[in-house]
């Protein structure tokens, strides 16, 4: 009995301490003048309205947006066929590709960051918002590739030998029977994706500069200014969409299974 109450009474610690730094970060936000007082002297969500009411960071946030989702997509779309080939073995070199789609996101954020300025001012394109986007995709493959290669893991190939002998041909297999088993991960790929790339500044700030303002980098700019509680609602308003969208995933999914931790018939 001892032994359990001071396991959760850790746990609670733990959890306590985590929390602590959103809590602050959400009570500034809610202060009713621009004040940096915790506990807030008063109460308003004005600062919270501002991120869409402002000009400036209404275009910030469709930039971040705009970003996120399109990078979130081509990621997926490079991550899929490459899961597809090495969970098919077609060649014993094949997990040289899966080191490559891995590197990016292992490297130290700045390391990657710096290839991706280099490789950008190289061939002339530094600054435009299509950089960017290619930017997060690879940097972020990573991670529908992990998922997707725990989807494919996890599909029973006599399936597949079996569409095979009844005369489909690869493509028929990966609509018919493999896509639709792999349906959760790659949705689970693409979250992780687009609420990395939605919170990511240095890449982007790397590939454009100040041609192009997300939510991370407009922070980090006006910062130069002052602080002002809408910093701190812009982090809530991060927090929140992170919860949302994997909270989505634990609803509609399994999100253990999602997680690769085991499948959903267990």
């Amino acid at each position: 009995m001892r032994q359990t109450f001071l396991r959760r009474l850790y746990f609670v610690a733990v959890a306590l301490f985590l929390a602590a730094p959103l809590v602050v970060v959400a009570g500034v936000s809610v202060n009713e003048k621009q004040d940096l007082a915790f506990p807030p002297k008063g109460f308003s969500l004005a600062w919270y309205a501002q991120i869409f009411m402002d000009p400036e960071w209404r275009k910030a946030l469709i930039a971040s947006l705009s970003l996120a989702v399109t990078a979130a997509a081509l990621a997926v779309a490079i991550a899929l066929p490459l899961a597809w080939f090495l969970w098919r073995r077609i060649a014993p070199w094949a997990n040289v590709f899966q080191i490559l789609g891995l590197a990016p996101f292992i490297l130290p954020p700045v390391i990657t960051a710096l290839g991706m300025l280099t490789f950008w001012a190289t061939t002339g394109f530094y600054g435009q918002p299509w950089t960017a986007v290619i930017s997060h995709a690879i940097f972020f493959v990573t991670l529908p590739l992990v998922t997707l290669s725990l989807g494919f893991a996890s599909i029973d190939r006599s399936l597949v030998e079996a569409a095979a002998t009844m005369g489909a041909d690869d493509r028929t297999v990966l609509k018919t029977v493999v896509l639709p088993l792999i349906r959760p991960y790659l949705v689970s790929g693409y979250a992780f994706a687009f609420v990395l790339s939605l919170n990511e500044y240095i890449v982007a700030y790397m590939t454009i500069g100040f041609t192009l303002e997300t939510l991370p980098i407009k922070i980090f700019n006006a910062l130069r200014y002052g602080y002002t509680p809408t910093m701190a609602s812009v982090s809530v308003f991060f927090v929140a969409v992170a919860a949302l969208v994997f909270g989505l995933i634990a609803k509609f999914g399994d999100i253990r299974r999602l997680l690769g931790a085991m499948s959903s018939e267990t």
